[in-house]
């Protein structure tokens, strides 16, 4: 039956600003928040919104749209909805939860889309800045920074990420995520520019330089600004690089219902059912404000993790 599944590490780069947001408005620095990493305080991209993306893109490349894609509920005819065939591309690959023979989970799985490179404004131009903690994304391992400053290839005098001003030192060993980064595609212009900064510093370079924007509800009746309706929200700023995984599972230890997966046969073409939606990410975008010039995401270099954990033998399953 071969491999029980595939990681696929995806790069991705903002075309447009990003905005995902955290759900309603909130008091503070802007009215709508982006989400962020509970723990790490560094907004990111949930999977579940990757997921949904990803499916609608998917069903328009493989002519499932509308039907197959969205929550796939029918309408109150009850006509519609996700088909949930064993040989539908989409219904497989992303699951459904209509059918006679009940639902399926599907056969991919997203991670949270997390930030590898933030762009900052220096006096020296756009610096790309990332951690350790990102880093470990793509190496596994890589060594802890020192605080309060902020590394480069050459140390010389301090360097400001917007309002913070930091010390330059040159990389230690194992420090520079150049050559790590090297193997990403990642465009040349973005990896001649990079430096590192501490996990603490980097939450609080990534939120001090999010892009925020002002706008303002129109009242259609008189075409005007409408009283009260000023708001603020943020982004995650153009160019910013983002890295996620697509883990496929392998068709041969599924069935929908009791019918074998007819519509895929391993990982690579679940995968492909997946990367059939890039092209529309970077033409349709994701998260909200898309009428405003947001969303629109790039994908960089889709690859398979150098290491596969080794899986037990298959026994089958539904």
């Amino acid at each position: 039956m071969g491999e029980s599944f595939k990681t696929q590490r995806i790069t991705g780069m903002a075309v447009d600003p990003i905005h995902v947001g955290a759900g309603g408005g909130r008091l503070g620095r802007v009215d709508q928040s982006i989400v962020r990493d509970p723990v790490t305080h560094v907004p990111k991209i949930p999977g579940s919104s990757l997921a949904g993306v990803y499916r609608a893109y998917a069903a328009m490349a493989k002519d499932k749209y509308p039907d197959c894609a969205g929550q796939g509920q029918p309408d109150k005819q009850g006509k519609g909805g996700h088909c949930g065939k064993p040989e539908c591309p989409i219904c497989t690959v992303f699951g459904f939860a209509r059918s006679a023979g009940g639902g399926f989970a599907g056969l991919a799985a997203f991670s949270d889309a997390q930030v590898l490179l933030f762009p900052v404004a220096t006096r020296e131009g756009p610096v790309w800045i990332t951690c350790p903690g990102a880093m470990r994304l793509v190496t596994g391992d890589f060594p802890d920074l020192e605080d309060h400053v902020i590394f480069r290839p050459q140390a010389g005098s301090a360097l400001n990420l917007g309002w913070l001003l930091l010390q330059v030192k040159q990389y230690g060993n194992g420090q520079d995520p150049g050559p790590v980064l090297n193997g990403l595609e990642i465009p040349e212009y973005i990896r001649q520019h990079l430096a590192a900064v501490s996990d603490k510093i980097f939450s609080h370079v990534v939120n001090s330089n999010l892009e925020v924007r002002t706008s303002v509800s129109i009242n259609p009746e008189t075409g005007a600004a409408e009283e009260g309706a000023l708001f603020t929200y943020e982004a995650l700023p153009r160019s910013t690089v983002l890295l996620w995984e697509v883990i496929s599972k392998n068709p041969a230890h599924f069935k929908v219902g009791n019918v074998a997966v007819a519509a895929v046969k391993d990982t690579d073409e679940v995968f492909n059912v997946v990367a059939a939606a890039h092209p529309y990410m970077e033409c349709l975008g994701i998260g909200g404000m898309g009428t405003r010039g947001m969303g629109r995401l790039r994908v960089l270099s889709p690859r398979a993790t150098p290491q596969q954990p080794a899986a037990p033998e298959p026994t089958g399953g539904a």
